[in-house]
């Protein structure tokens, strides 16, 4: 809600609802990160209490009336560590951190347009294109990942990856990241960067396809990775690429616009962009089963509502419950929508978010 104006920086009123019944659930809640559309400074913070049933929007202003800009420019990443949150803002170029159970922040880790975050011991790792927001086929900049101490917040080392790293994963001992290559039109990236963690320095660049995105391990050594294609003439894929092996094991002929792992399960919404049509064709909600490899759902909402989801952009999975979480940016400008699922697929509430919904953190006891 647009409340007022602080020195030209938009301020947001807190705005608390109740959605459901409380529950327990052995996890206290859930923040919802909001992105905002790029050159706002509109990224916002929700929560959602499970023993309240309390849906609570734009909580960051109200612990920290301080912070010029509220959060800023483009919310790209969420996640829990330790007692701290962590929320990536890409285009505002740094990495907020925050109390987890008041919000309040503690400080912040300056990294320039930074992409996506993951944790090993104690580090943070956060992928970052390096240079500015440009399209350009001859982009110069290679990206990096930047090694950051959540002791001191400070950045104490940065290992050189492909152009526009975006997704990242740690298993056995190496950090997998995701080159996509996304500025350089149409000569995107195809490789996953593996960097050894103990010396942090890249040892490999593996090719699997064009535009890579989304990579997320399972419990066998798997990496699903997916791929965007170039909207045009090479279509979006899905890659299982067997980190022991060091090969692709299987590909699947899917889009995948966000994913999330529960299990041996691999919830996906599938949908894809096409600069021909200029619009994103019908989403599907699928479940990949990790061990088979096999779609064996094509469709995890059982009760129709997905005809009133506009335009899925996350998910996220109750990792003691299994119900679903979908967020919908809608028409990626105003307010977006909060679907809420059990594990068997049917709709138990929504509710009104910041614009563009996208990333989800569990909080736990």
């Amino acid at each position: 809600m647009l409340a007022g104006c602080r020195h030209d920086d938009v301020i947001f009123i807190p705005e608390h609802v109740d959605v459901s019944r409380p529950s327990y659930t052995g996890i206290k809640g859930f923040f919802v990160l909001n992105e905002g559309n790029m050159g706002t400074n509109k990224a916002t913070l929700d929560y959602y209490n499970y023993t309240s049933g309390r849906y609570s929007r734009n909580i960051f202003g109200a612990a920290n009336p301080g912070v010029a800009k509220e959060m800023g420019d483009v919310g790209n990443d969420l996640a829990i560590y330790g007692n701290r949150l962590y929320a990536v803002i890409n285009c505002s170029n740094k990495v907020d951190v925050m109390d987890r159970m008041s919000v309040k922040k503690i400080g912040q880790v300056d990294i320039p347009n930074c992409r996506n975050i993951r944790f090993h011991g104690r580090y943070a790792y956060v992928t970052s294109y390096a240079g500015p927001v440009q399209i350009d086929r001859d982009y110069k900049q290679l990206g990096y990942v930047a090694k950051v101490d959540t002791a001191t917040l400070e950045v104490v080392d940065r290992c050189i990856v492909g152009f526009q790293p975006d997704g990242l994963e740690i298993a056995g001992g190496y950090i997998y990241v995701a080159n996509s290559g996304g500025y350089m039109v149409p000569n995107y990236e195809n490789t996953i960067s593996v960097i050894d963690i103990a010396t942090f320095k890249e040892v490999e660049r593996v090719p699997i396809a064009i535009n890579l995105n989304h990579v997320l391990a399972d419990d066998r050594g798997v990496l699903w990775v997916s791929s965007r294609g170039n909207y045009v003439d090479t279509s979006a894929r899905l890659y299982a690429y067997d980190t022991r092996k060091r090969r692709v094991v299987k590909t699947i002929d899917i889009p995948v616009a966000s994913m999330a792992m529960s299990g041996d399960s691999l919830y996906v919404i599938s949908s894809q962009w096409s600069n021909i049509e200029m619009e994103a064709s019908p989403a599907q909600f699928l479940i990949v089963n990790t061990a088979s490899m096999q779609v064996v759902n094509n469709q995890f909402i059982a009760d129709g509502s997905q005809a009133d989801i506009e335009r899925p952009y996350g998910i996220a999975v109750n990792p003691i419950t299994g119900d679903i979480i979908i967020a919908d940016a809608r028409n990626y400008v105003t307010p977006g929508t909060l679907f809420y699922y059990n594990k068997d697929g049917a709709l138990q509430w929504q509710v009104r978010t910041g614009d563009i919904p996208a990333h989800i953190a569990f909080l736990g006891e």
